[in-house]
C-alpha cells in the first residue's frame, strides 16, 4: 500500500510537471506533447473497446485520424489553410466505406466506436489548442486558459478526495462511482472556487477575464470535470475493465487521467464562446 501511494505521488508529480511545461514553453512542445497523448489515448481507447463482444473496431485507423486532426488543426491556426483538413476527411470516409468489405456481424457498432473515438478524445485536444489562441493578443499563443484549465480539474480533484476522504457519507452516483461523494464533489468546487478567487488577481493580465467570468469559467470546468470522471466510468463499467491501461503507473491509462478533462475542455471552449457573444464589444476576449 504504501510502494503504491509512493509510486502514484512520482507518477503524478512527474505529470503535472511535464504537462504544464510543455504548455508553458510554447507551441512546438504544446503540439508534441498533445498529438503523443492523443495518439496514446486513441490506441488505448481502441485496445479497449475491441473487448466488447460485436466490437473490431481499427487502432491505427482511430490514432491516425485523431492525431491528424489535431495537427491539422494546429497548422490551420497557425498558417490559415484549412485544406489540411481535407486527408482527415478522407480518413473518416475511408472507416465508413472499409465497413462494407469485412463482413462484420455489427458494422454500426464498428461506425459508432469509430467516431465516437473522434468526438470523445481528439476533438477536445484540438478545442484546448484553440484556446491557447483566444486571448487579446490575435494569432499569438498565450498559454493562460489551457493551463487554467488543467489546474481547476486539479483542485477539483484533489478536494474532492480530501473532503471525500473525511467527511463523505452520501453518494453522488453509486451506479457508477461508488466511491464519490457529494461530500467531496462539493469540497472540491469549493476549493477551486476560493483558489481562483485568491488567484485572480495575478491572472487577470494572462487570462483577460473579469472576476465573476473567471469563477464561472472555475465553475463549468468542475461541474463538467465531475461529469467526464463519471462517463469514463461508465464506459470501463460497460466494458467491464477496472483502468483503461497501465501506461501510467499508480494512475492507470491516459483515459483515466484526462477523463475529466476530456468533457471540461469542450465545455469550457462553449462556455466562453457564448460569453464571448453576450459581452461583445465589451470583453476583451477574440477567437
Amino acid at each position: 500500500m504504501k510502494n503504491n501511494l509512493i509510486i502514484r505521488s512520482i507518477t503524478g508529480l512527474l505529470f503535472v510537471v511535464i504537462l504544464v511545461t510543455a504548455i508553458v514553453l510554447g507551441p512546438s512542445t504544446f503540439i508534441g506533447l498533445f498529438a503523443m497523448i492523443t495518439a496514446l489515448g486513441l490506441w488505448e481507447f481502441g485496445k479497449l473497446v475491441n473487448h466488447s463482444k460485436g466490437v473490431t473496431i481499427s487502432q491505427p485507423i482511430i490514432t491516425l485520424g485523431g492525431v491528424y486532426l489535431f495537427l491539422a488543426t494546429a497548422l490551420a491556426q497557425l498558417t490559415n489553410d484549412y485544406t489540411l483538413f481535407i486527408p482527415y476527411l478522407v480518413i473518416v470516409l475511408y472507416a465508413f466505406i472499409r465497413e462494407l468489405y469485412l463482413e462484420k456481424s455489427n458494422p454500426i457498432n464498428n461506425w459508432s466506436y469509430t467516431l465516437f473515438s473522434q468526438l470523445y478524445i481528439a476533438i477536445p485536444f484540438c478545442l484546448l489548442w484553440i484556446l491557447s489562441f483566444s486571448s487579446i493578443y490575435v494569432d499569438t499563443y498565450n498559454y493562460a486558459l489551457p493551463l487554467a484549465i488543467f489546474v481547476f480539474i486539479w483542485l477539483n480533484d484533489t478536494g474532492a478526495y480530501c473532503v471525500g476522504t473525511l467527511l463523505g457519507k452520501n453518494k453522488l452516483f453509486e451506479r457508477i462511482s461508488p466511491k464519490k461523494s457529494w461530500e467531496g464533489s462539493i469540497g472540491g468546487g469549493l476549493l477551486t472556487l476560493l483558489v481562483a478567487l485568491f488567484a485572480h488577481p495575478y491572472l487577470v493580465g494572462a487570462i483577460q477575464l473579469d472576476l465573476l467570468p473567471f469563477l464561472g469559467l472555475a465553475m463549468v470546468v468542475v461541474l463538467f470535470g465531475t461529469w467526464g470522471d463519471l462517463m469514463e466510468s461508465l464506459l470501463k463499467r460497460t466494458l467491464k475493465v477496472k483502468d483503461s491501461g497501465s501506461i501510467l503507473p499508480g494512475h492507470g491509462g491516459i483515459l483515466d487521467r484526462f477523463d475529466s478533462a476530456l468533457l471540461a475542455i469542450p465545455s469550457a471552449f462553449v462556455y466562453l464562446y457564448i460569453l464571448n457573444i453576450i459581452t461583445e464589444g465589451t470583453h476583451s476576449i477574440t477567437w
